[in-house]
């Protein structure tokens, strides 16, 4: 008759016991991870990055809040360099969109890729030049000091 008391006592304290974390803490992101598509992707991204200049120094283009490159509104282009711009535009955010999924891929955390652009954008940003044009989250532009 002794038992039963004793092992529900043994069971509450079990119970009250604190509990451990259910979810392990992650690896922390490393953004300069070498794998192979990684290398490809930012080999990608320098080589488009060097016909994007020109028009970055132009104001034509600029980088948004979001990580992504833009036309800036109002800028006039001719047709011919439009059509360039936004293939290039469109090709560098693709690229980006590729680039944060093969880092969250190398770091074996593909559920971190919402993590992933948020430590890039900050790279990105960081890196765009002085003068060069940032597009705020209302759409407003304004150069980067």
């Amino acid at each position: 008759m002794l038992r039963i008391p004793l092992l529900l006592a043994c069971l509450f304290s079990l119970h009250t016991l604190p509990v451990a974390a259910a979810e392990p803490t992650k690896p922390a992101i490393n953004l300069d991870i070498g794998t192979p598509p990684v290398i490809m992707t930012r080999h990608a991204i320098t080589q488009r990055h060097s016909r994007l200049v020109r028009f970055y120094e132009a104001g034509e283009l600029g980088l948004g809040h979001d990580g992504f490159i833009y036309k800036r509104d109002g800028v006039k282009l001719s047709l011919a360099k439009r059509q360039i711009a936004e293939k290039l535009i469109d090709m560098e955010n693709n690229e980006r969109k590729t680039l944060v999924f093969v880092i969250a891929d190398g770091n074996h955390r593909r559920d971190a890729q919402d993590e992933v652009w948020q430590l890039m954008r900050a790279r990105w940003h960081e890196q765009w030049h002085s003068g060069w044009w940032l597009r705020d989250a209302e759409g407003k532009w304004s150069r980067k000091p």
